[in-house]
């Protein structure tokens, strides 16, 4: 399936549309991998006004829909959040988010800390595990990083 989308920052006035996606995505593909307190503890980390405000945002859509969501922190050194809708799964869509970030960073290398879900994606991406996987407050997570360049 061809699909066609563009990627753009998103503006402050998109962030919720954003997090709604990215609370989908969560709770279908993701929260069967947590227990509740873990799930509990992502759905009060994307409502947490003073986290969110150090994110800077990106969507891809297809016509005007979001479809997906990247999110990075840390002067863009740090996925926050990488999350496409099921429906637009294996079209590269994550990977041009990806892509769109890390041509943007100014460092050398990109962390984030994946999602039991997500290992094998990232590491497609050129990802490596720097430690094995960890459990804060219910959210399972290994922790990787990208040479970029």
């Amino acid at each position: 399936m061809d699909i066609r989308y563009n990627i753009r920052e998103l503006g402050a006035e998109e962030t919720q549309t954003a997090l709604s996606l990215v609370w989908k995505v969560f709770t279908e593909y993701e929260a069967p991998d947590y227990t509740e307190e873990g799930a509990e503890e992502f759905r009060r980390s994307i409502n947490d006004a003073d986290y969110l405000s150090k994110l800077r945002f990106y969507g891809a859509f297809v016509h005007e829909r979001m479809v997906g969501v990247i999110a990075v922190r840390s002067l863009g050194t740090h996925i926050a959040l990488l999350f496409v809708d099921g429906e637009y799964h294996r079209n590269g869509i994550g990977k041009a988010l990806f892509r769109t970030v890390a041509e943007e960073c100014m460092a050398d290398t990109m962390t984030v800390n994946s999602s039991p879900y997500a290992l094998g994606f990232y590491h497609k991406l050129g990802f490596r595990d720097t430690a094995a996987e960890q459990n804060v407050n219910g959210l399972r997570f290994t922790p990787m990083e990208n040479e970029l360049r």
